[in-house]
């Protein structure tokens, strides 16, 4: 395969860490009361539901609630 003429194709990048930018950025925007009582309902939303899955799943899991079966299973009934 032959090789390229150029040394390094991408010699920009290597320049990239010593660029220092005159622009400042915009000052962020201030989020108002609405939206941060938003997000921290979201939030709790979340995590609501996540406790939720524990409190009925755990049981589910556990190994003495599984070995007592309160109905006959198919293979039983016949």
């Amino acid at each position: 395969m032959p090789s390229r003429g150029e040394s390094v194709p991408f010699a920009f990048i290597a320049d990239a860490d010593r660029f220092r930018s005159n622009v400042t950025p915009p000052p962020r925007a201030h989020r108002s009361v609405t939206e941060k009582a938003g997000s921290a309902l979201f939030g709790l939303t979340v995590v609501a539901g996540l406790v939720g899955s524990l409190v009925l799943g755990v049981p589910a899991l556990d190994p003495d609630r599984q070995s007592q079966h309160h109905g006959p299973t198919a293979a039983e009934s016949r």
